[in-house]
């Protein structure tokens, strides 16, 4: 790695050729630490800061207001299980929603099932969406398939508008990837949130939410948000992935049923092992339920009585 590559341009997270992702209000005490190559890209979009860069372990790296998003080594962890845990529980999406997402690779996902019809995006920053289909075109391969409908509007809004639909035009699964909750993602985690996801929804449907923490960080907050989507949904649970370039290495997803007969635990669909070989790195049907089983610490402050 030659100085130069990484001082052609310069970032307040970059500093001697190390990026740091510290934030004491979400993750307290600690840090994550990438080995830059190049910057690639750095811009202020209209509604948050932009970080591209390459690094010299994790291929191409999206940063957020500071916050990794994905990188090139590890994002299939993360896109698979936000997508096939909602999806293998129902017994035939053909509407799907994702709320954010404009990196494209939970598209990736959702199109790998033939049974989905019509998959529609709405991601408010377009900047993320060109910044991904250049820096990393494997997650956005299928913002051009033809059942892909991309539209730039704000997540919430567009939710506010589906809620007067027909059944017709709800949506069978909708997956909210956002980023965490400040700046155009708070909404997002908040109950009047998940009332319109209710609305939005077939009667059989699913969402999925990635919740922003994990058991390691601020367990009380998950605690909270199971708390706002059972006052709202039947049925919910708490499931999660690995991934070492999220804080901790580790992320929980909030998932809730309409139906109260679903079960979340066990999907309803499913593909033999060669098939899921052939399809994905990370998700399997073994994984599926065992994502959802707890530690034990965690499952009483999460899963315990109030």
């Amino acid at each position: 790695m030659s100085q130069e590559s990484i001082t052609e341009l310069t970032h307040p997270t970059i500093k001697d050729g190390w990026f740091r992702e510290t934030s004491e209000d979400y993750f307290p005490g600690q840090a994550m630490c990438l080995r830059v190559d190049k910057i690639l890209h750095m811009e202020k979009s209209q509604f948050q800061d932009v970080l591209v860069f390459k690094s010299t372990d994790y291929g191409n790296v999206l940063v957020l207001d500071g916050v990794i998003q994905a990188t090139e080594r590890d994002e299939f962890a993360y896109q698979e299980m936000i997508t096939h845990l909602p999806l293998f529980c129902h017994k035939q999406p053909k509407r799907v929603l994702v709320i954010g997402g404009g990196d494209g690779g939970v598209l990736r996902e959702v199109v790998k099932h033939d049974c989905v019809e019509s998959a529609t995006l709405v991601e408010i920053d377009e900047m993320v969406i060109t910044l991904s289909k250049k820096y990393l075109p494997n997650m956005a391969q299928a913002m051009g398939h033809e059942k892909v409908k991309i539209i730039l509007q704000d997540g919430f809004k567009f939710l506010k508008d589906a809620a007067d639909n027909s059944e017709e035009e709800k949506y069978d699964v909708i997956i909210t990837d956002s980023s965490d909750p400040e700046g155009p993602a708070e909404a997002f985690f908040q109950q009047d949130y998940f009332k319109l996801l209710f609305n939005a929804l077939t009667k059989d449907g699913v969402v999925i939410s990635q919740a922003s923490e994990n058991v390691w960080l601020k367990l009380e907050n998950l605690r909270k948000l199971k708390d706002i989507c059972s006052s709202i949904f039947p049925v919910v649970g708490l499931s999660h992935c690995t991934i070492p370039t999220y804080t901790s290495g580790q992320l929980a997803l909030m998932v809730c049923g309409k139906n109260p007969e679903i079960s979340l635990t066990k999907p309803i669909r499913t593909l033999s092992s060669e098939e899921e070989s052939k399809l994905f790195k990370y998700y399997n049907k073994e994984l599926h339920s065992a994502s959802f089983v707890l530690p034990t610490w965690a499952d009483v402050v999460i899963n315990g009585e109030n």
